[in-house]
């Protein structure tokens, strides 16, 4: 493997750098550039609508497919670029067993034609919900994955590069606030040395003469020995760190007040140079940021419509759902008669049957008492008699009786299981009572008791 040593050593330097300007931020202790309200708000609307995505991608995932371990290998298979295999969903399973059954059991027995009518239903109704599986996951998911996997990214990308232009910004300022206290001291007169190692950036490293100079064998003379020496006003000397820049690393000696505020003047103009470098590549890469950071608007736009195409294929795969079990209750119906007591074609709301069909008494006192025919008549009019009440000219339908009941009063109608009566409201009763006629014979019957035929 071919390293180049300079470049893992220069970004191990940067890595290192970085992390200590971040946490002397965190703890308050280095200047921290601070973005605009707008900025945060839109940084922080997108942070939400990327985890809110993710959780009703996954939710989605869940109600298309509850099995987890067929929802881990469609995802391996999408990560692996080849094509989900097709899988029985669970209904047409059902199905399959429901036919081998009745074919096991005797396909001419009545439970056996049951159960070649339900798995006929039951296939219909796993095809249904492989076609609302396969919109759902084309116009609702797919759109939801590309935002996490292609906009997300470039986001989140750009992020990360004006994260690091404001770091650099915040080092370019550190080291021009440095360097204009520097050049400060540096115009102090008399004895005031200023101290170059408070000053100098973290990236600067002793120069090769300057720690020569410094070793045991050849120790600088003693600042009294020095003023002896150069009584005319020169300096002791100084030795300290100097930048990694060939045209600034030399070693220094005895420097001349001038000499040393002209150096400290060329590294002050040097540091708002790449200040203004710095801000230059901050500012461009903030406004890149702020118009992807827009976008999410129109990221919502597209969800909201994809959510409205979700919502239409579900209603359509629940109305095809009601349509064949409707229609497998009718033939059911048609073949034992009643077999579904308590649930009636064209209510609104299913009804219960009574508590025990074989006490009648027990089940006409649970049952709601509705007003009598004589007591709908207004106040200071005679009570009207169930004899002269004439059925409407239209509104009669026939009803078969589900279950015996025994009238509580005269006004009631006895009912036998079984047997077909003509039904019809009258204006202001209860809705759940109705009148029935069988014969010559009339009164009020509970409809909860009835199956009301088309």
């Amino acid at each position: 493997m071919d390293f180049n040593m300079k470049k893992l050593a220069s970004d191990a330097g940067i890595f290192f750098t970085r992390a200590v300007q971040f946490t002397e931020e965190k703890f308050g202790q280095a200047e921290k550039t601070e973005l605009d309200a707008q900025f945060e708000n839109l940084l922080a609307r997108a942070d939400s609508t990327k985890n809110w995505t993710e959780k009703i991608l996954r939710q989605t995932e869940v109600l298309l497919q509850p099995n987890p371990s067929a929802r881990v290998e469609e995802f391996l298979y999408e990560k692996l670029d080849r094509k989900v295999p097709s899988r029985v969903t669970n209904g047409e399973l059902l199905a399959q067993y429901m036919a081998e059954a009745a074919s096991e059991l005797g396909p001419t027995t009545p439970y056996g034609k049951t159960l070649i009518k339900v798995a006929e239903a039951e296939k219909r109704l796993g095809a249904a919900e492989r076609d609302f599986i396969h919109t759902a996951s084309i116009n609702f998911l797919t759109p939801l994955r590309t935002f996490l996997e292609g906009d997300w990214k470039t986001i989140s990308k750009e992020r990360r590069l004006l994260h690091n232009r404001r770091l650099d910004l915040d080092a370019c300022k550190a080291r021009l606030k440095k360097a204009k206290a520097a050049e400060a001291k540096a115009t102090c007169e008399g004895d005031t040395v200023p101290d170059f190692q408070e000053t100098r950036p973290r990236n600067y490293i002793l120069s090769a003469s300057a720690s020569a100079t410094l070793d045991d064998t050849s120790r600088p003379p003693s600042w009294a020995e020095w003023k002896e020496d150069y009584p005319g006003g020169w300096r002791r000397p100084c030795f300290f760190l100097v930048p990694l820049n060939p045209s600034v690393t030399r070693a220094r000696g005895c420097l001349s007040l001038p000499k040393d505020r002209k150096l400290w003047n060329d590294e002050a103009d040097k540091a708002e140079q790449e200040l203004r470098v710095a801000q230059t590549e901050f500012d461009r890469q903030a406004e890149v940021t702020r118009l992807l950071l827009e976008g999410i608007s129109s990221t919502h736009v597209n969800h909201l419509r994809c959510l409205h195409e979700f919502v239409e294929s579900q209603t359509t795969y629940y109305a095809q759902c009601y349509r064949h079990m409707l229609d497998l209750q009718k033939q059911l119906g048609s073949s034992q008669g009643a077999i579904f007591p308590g649930t009636f074609v064209g209510t609104t709301e299913p009804a219960s049957p009574p508590l025990s069909s074989t006490s009648p008494t027990t089940a006409a006192a649970t049952m709601p008492v509705g007003p009598s025919v004589a007591g709908l008549a207004p106040p200071g009019e005679a009570a009207l008699c169930l004899e002269e009440v004439a059925p409407p000219a239209s509104g009669t339908r026939k009803a078969r009786v589900l279950y015996d009941y025994e009238a509580a009063d005269s006004s009631e109608l006895a009912l036998l299981a079984d047997e077909l009566i003509t039904v019809y409201s009258l204006p202001g009763m209860d809705p759940d009572w109705l009148i029935g006629e069988r014969g010559n014979k009339k009164g009020k019957v509970p409809v909860t008791y009835l199956e009301l035929l088309s």
